[in-house]
């Protein structure tokens, strides 16, 4: 039988020791979840969009596209609350980012609900202003999830999002590109969807002992400090 985990682990942090609780288990595969209905969704429009016009299968997708998006808004609202950064302010500006392309987004699908959103920013590339800054947010966990594991996909989504979205914004981007950059995009998000799976818990929990740390008030975060220098934790400074 495999072993249960261990949630009362106590990792040495970088502000001291700190416990793996069934929450922290939760929170992360519920981030990871997320991250596959982006996906998913993604994946799933993009599919229709490139698939033959004679398929029946892709009509019925390509109809669904307002929900695709709905769903993947839903996953980013999960993933942009459950991500673990260490600067609070970069979460935000994830969240707000989301939220102004989730507004613009609710308007277009208010605006013209006989024609399904992916249809309507594919014909008419000015909406991007409005449904941009939600791919500006995914963007953003692709750099971080880049820049903290080096996954070379999270990189190179981070890069082909903003090619993508902006190739289609000014017309730059013949068709035949746009529908490349959006199959690489899609399979990359894939990829990167998947390979979370298969990193150890602790990489997406973080360091719980820093976001402690700046949860404490200037005074509180001062005597940390020189309680950890008292200590030979850290060095005194010259």
């Amino acid at each position: 039988m495999p072993s249960q985990p261990n949630f009362h682990r106590t990792p040495q942090g970088t502000f001291g020791v700190w416990s793996v609780e069934p929450e922290d288990v939760v929170e992360v595969w519920s981030y990871r979840a997320s991250l596959s209905v982006v996906a998913a969704a993604f994946c799933a429009g993009t599919l229709a969009a490139l698939a033959p016009e004679d398929a029946s299968w892709a009509a019925a997708l390509q109809g669904g596209g307002t929900w695709l998006a709905v769903a993947g808004g839903s996953g980013m609202a999960v993933a942009t609350a459950l991500i673990h950064i260490y600067v609070a302010p970069m979460k935000r500006l994830l969240q707000a980012l989301l939220a102004a392309g989730a507004a613009g987004a609710a308007y277009l699908a208010a605006a013209h609900p006989d024609v399904p959103l992916p249809a309507y920013v594919a014909a008419h590339p000015d909406a991007v202003w409005l449904v941009g800054p939600a791919f500006a947010s995914l963007t953003g966990i692709c750099f971080k999830e880049g820049v903290c594991y080096g996954k070379p996909e999270s990189l190179a989504l981070a890069l082909l999002i903003p090619c993508w979205l902006l190739g289609h914004l000014s017309g730059l981007v013949p068709q035949a590109g746009e529908q490349g950059l959006a199959a690489a995009t899609a399979l990359l998000l894939a990829l990167f969807a998947a390979r979370k799976y298969t990193q150890p818990l602790k990489d997406d929990i973080g360091d719980k002992s820093v976001f402690e740390f700046y949860k404490l008030s200037e005074e509180e975060q001062q005597r940390r400090i020189q309680e950890m220098r008292q200590q030979g934790v850290i060095g005194d400074e010259r």
